[in-house]
């Protein structure tokens, strides 16, 4: 079905980019509806970086187009730029200035309140480091700040490219909390991530990209339906002896019930395993590829 125009945010077409004899991003067609949270899913090296520079204007299209809030990128992306937020992995902050400091300024420049600055240091956990300087910080404190900085202005649209690389576990859950706050409130998500799980929790639709072209566009649960089986794996043991067995069951099909109970009442069972397709393992069927895998830029 095709998206009304007042509801997309995000619309490419051909959209390409050559690195010299190289193809990074081939011919992807794309189109993210406003007020959902968007997954861009892929090994590395596969586009998905190269795409977001495109959307945001940073990169030139060797071929096709990209609109991002009905803006032509890059030629308008100067009138994007205060409407959205980005996380990367070419971001900085401004070093000698201390934690507050690098959010106030922030705030300053989108035209919010000092207040601001302040919720957003005790949202993120970074109230305690206030008054320390950018270059003082962990890894994961530094990525904290990024992704603040990136919400200052309460943006129509952001850009979390691999948000979560380099937080701890409860900085990651703050941020999938923070992330369906703003959702919430009407910000739409474009989210690259290799965290499987935190993409089915958090994504409405989820884009596969390989190779540069994009091999699927789907809900989490149809292409999880779609591509992998749900399995009921029953350790067992024949009544006769012998060596214990692993006998998988499909959970789609109308026998396994009967099967099942025939399998209990002629041995011993010595535990049952549930396996529910993930997103990875339809990842996996669909490309045929490691979320991991290298590839082209």
């Amino acid at each position: 079905m095709e998206t009304a125009a007042s509801d997309t945010v995000i619309s490419t077409r051909g959209l390409t980019k050559h690195f010299g004899s190289t193809t990074a991003v081939d011919d992807v067609d794309l189109d993210v509806r406003r007020g959902e949270v968007f997954g861009f899913l892929g090994p590395n090296g596969s586009g998905k970086t190269t795409t977001i520079r495109m959307l945001t204007g940073r990169l030139q299209p060797s071929a096709g187009t990209a609109q991002t809030l009905g803006l032509d990128m890059p030629r308008e992306r100067d009138q994007l730029y205060p409407r959205i937020g980005a996380v990367g992995d070419r971001q900085s902050l401004y070093e000698r200035l201390s934690t507050r400091r690098n959010l106030a300024l922030f705030a300053d420049l989108h035209g919010q309140p000092r207040a601001r600055a302040d919720e957003l240091l005790e949202r993120f956990g970074l109230a305690e480091s206030a008054a320390r300087p950018a270059k003082a910080l962990s890894l994961g404190m530094r990525q904290k700040l990024l992704l603040a900085r990136a919400f200052i202005g309460a943006p129509d649209l952001i850009f979390l490219d691999e948000p979560t690389r380099g937080l701890d576990p409860n900085s990651a859950r703050l941020l999938r909390s923070v992330i369906r706050e703003e959702n919430a409130r009407g910000c739409t998500v474009f989210l690259t991530t290799h965290d499987m799980e935190e993409a089915d929790q958090l994504c409405d639709r989820v884009g596969l990209i390989v190779a540069g072209r994009l091999a699927a566009l789907d809900t989490p649960t149809a292409l999880k339906r779609g591509l992998s089986q749900p399995t009921v794996t029953l350790d067992w043991q024949p009544a006769a002896g012998g060596p214990l067995e692993a006998r998988a069951l499909d959970l789609r099909d109308a026998d396994t019930p009967d099967a099942l109970a025939t399998l209990l009442k002629t041995g011993t069972p010595y535990g049952l395993r549930q396996h529910e397709p993930s997103l990875e393992d339809a990842f996996v069927a669909l490309t045929g590829a490691s979320l991991r895998d290298e590839g082209s830029p």
